[in-house]
């Protein structure tokens, strides 16, 4: 017979991690009762947050079109310049 071990991580507001430490050593308690499970054990490390808020794909998307807007406006621009020129 094999065994399997289960990781899980989860991250969750410090003020909130002992109420959810309190429900999953109540749910392992009730998987217990109908499964086989052997040692374990839950594990609390505290996680700073980096500070940085990472850009989301569509923030860059977003970011990119106006980009590209301000690029051709300021194209329309000078041609429109240049066309005043000539005449």
């Amino acid at each position: 017979m094999g065994y399997q071990k289960i990781n899980v991580e989860l991250i969750v507001f410090s003020e909130e991690a002992d109420v959810v430490v309190a429900e999953l050593n109540s749910a392992i308690d009730r998987l217990e009762d109908t499964h086989t499970i052997f040692g374990g054990g839950i594990e609390t490390t505290p996680v700073e947050h980096s500070g940085t808020r990472r850009k989301s794909a569509l923030q860059h998307t977003l970011a990119a079109g106006e980009t590209v807007t301000s690029a051709v406006r300021l194209a329309a621009q000078k041609v429109a310049d240049a066309y005043k020129k000539v005449i």
